[in-house]
């Protein structure tokens, strides 16, 4: 009881929670607009969350995390393209429910669903805190390595048909995190003789680069669009009764946006399709998904919104990002020297359960916001791209000149906003490169510490944890390397 009010004494503090309303608000306004989403916003934002205290800066970045598939349902149901890629399933069912004439029953279903799943998992995440609190004391320099290395081997295998591409530029992630002076010597690599590389390539450069000013580019190459709506009229209430009616495929599909979420690489994708097939089966009218089913509805929108409180547990437990969005958080987290891991729950078990809290109250205020201001946000929707592309950009090189006052920062960003944009166009994954530079780092700093006290390659897994995240490795690459030998028989038959 004593943790738990310690907890409520961090949150009650003026600065956070304005934070936390204007991310929460922020974050359904961003995910409601097509083209924009979270990673654009949280890119933007961060350069201006450094200066502030930790709680207050990762409450504002959760908030748009935890709030944007919220808002990216709205154009996914009432106009059939969803505000973030992640409400893309949405629109199977929410888009027919709609031109049945049923799109504010749509709109409540996927609110109820979104909070039911958001809840979900936070409830999930507050009764494995004991659990993490035990266990992440046994986790040392050689486990983190091993955890961070099982992290890019799943990110770089979540993209099938693409993973020697992913492979690639997760390693090609690794290496910028190596450009300037190496932590231990202090010597030089990849500088190539000069003095603006000395200082390597900054995270938050790399990311506005890659999300924030390629998506602008992306915005003003493409034509210039603004989708219309019309308003609604009545309440948005009876979706939580209908969700009732539905109780089972609401647990489930939450259940796997929690396990999914947990996962590094996974994600939102994985557990969405995963719970609309095992609604689908589980379903008496299976013929209706796809053509305006409840429940297929409530499997999208329940397992999306579950995912960003689990993809917490890897971040705070080892200190190990499962995609882009909780990688940028993490660099919050180490500007402020928090250092997410074993040693955060030993010491700072009640920052930790302040952040938990912070992810159940933005739940509540954003289906709060929602269920009285929709008609507001259809507003919001028809704002022209090309508007939003001149936006984003100038906010961008706004927040890259903020960091060191260092017009060459804009150039680099520059050039990954255009590297990001020939990625986009290819249709190739820019995320691998975002985690190779967060994760390569760990990787380096824990191997070199692991390494004073392994004589042989076996020291490294002679600790059962060590064991147990080697043999998931190994099992991990298995499949893999088992699919592939199955897919080319089949192939090889026909």
């Amino acid at each position: 009881m004593d943790l738990f009010f310690s907890s409520l004494e961090i949150l009650a503090r003026w600065d956070v929670l304005i934070a936390l309303i204007v991310g929460s608000v922020g974050g359904v306004i961003i995910g409601a607009i097509p083209g924009v989403g979270a990673a654009v916003a949280i890119a933007i934002l961060l350069p201006a969350t450094f200066s502030l205290d930790p709680i207050v800066g990762l409450t504002a970045l959760l908030g748009i995390y935890g709030s944007s598939m919220y808002g990216g349902a709205i154009p996914a149901i009432l106009v059939n393209t969803p505000g973030t890629a992640v409400n893309a399933l949405t629109t199977y069912d929410g888009y027919p429910m709609t031109q049945r004439g049923e799109g504010r029953r749509a709109l409540s279903l996927a609110y109820s669903a979104s909070f039911f799943g958001g809840v979900f998992a936070v409830v999930c995440l507050i009764f494995l805190s004991p659990i993490l609190a035990a266990i992440a004391p046994h986790f040392g320099s050689r486990e983190i390595f091993l955890a961070s290395l099982l992290g890019i081997i799943l990110v770089v295998l979540a993209h099938r048909g693409q993973i020697l591409i992913a492979g690639a530029l997760a390693c090609f992630g690794i290496w910028l995190n190596t450009i300037g002076l190496e932590p231990i010597q202090y010597s030089k690599r990849y500088t190539f003789g000069q003095s603006w590389l000395s200082g390597g390539v900054d995270l938050i450069v790399v990311v506005l680069g890659l999300f924030a000013i390629s998506q602008a580019i992306v915005l003003l190459v493409d034509e210039n669009r603004a989708p219309r709506t019309g308003t609604l009229s009545g309440g948005l209430f009876q979706g939580f009764k209908e969700l009732f009616q539905h109780k089972r495929v609401a647990s489930v599909s939450a259940s796997f946006g929690v396990m999914m979420g947990m996962i590094p690489g996974v994600g939102e994708f994985t557990a969405q399709f995963m719970s609309y097939t095992a609604a689908r089966r589980g379903s008496k009218t299976p013929e209706l998904f796809g053509n305006g089913a409840p429940e297929g509805l409530i499997a999208s929108e329940a397992s999306n919104n579950a995912v960003p409180a689990a993809a917490m547990i890897p971040l705070l437990a080892l200190g190990i990002p499962g995609e882009a969005l909780t990688a940028m958080m993490l660099s919050v987290f180490y500007v402020h020297n928090v250092v997410p891991g074993p040693q955060l729950f030993q010491n700072q078990m009640d920052f930790v359960v302040a952040l938990y809290i912070a992810l159940l109250l933005l739940n509540v205020m954003v289906v709060i916001f929602l269920l009285f201001s929709t008609n507001l946000l259809l507003k919001i929707i028809q704002i022209p791209t090309r508007f939003l592309g001149i936006i984003i950009l100038t906010l961008s090189f706004v927040g890259v000149y903020s960091l060191r006052n260092s017009t060459i920062d804009c150039a680099i960003a520059a050039g990954f906003g255009v590297f990001g944009f020939i990625l986009k166009r290819l249709n190739l994954p820019i995320v691998p490169i975002i985690l190779g530079m967060v994760l390569g780092g760990i990787m380096e700093a824990k191997l070199r510490t692991s390494m004073m006290r392994v004589k042989t390659p076996f020291d490294m897994i002679d600790r059962p944890i060590a064991f147990i995240l080697f043999l998931l490795i190994l099992a991990v690459l298995g499949s893999h390397v088992w699919r592939m030998w199955k897919d080319r028989n089949s192939t090889e038959d026909l």
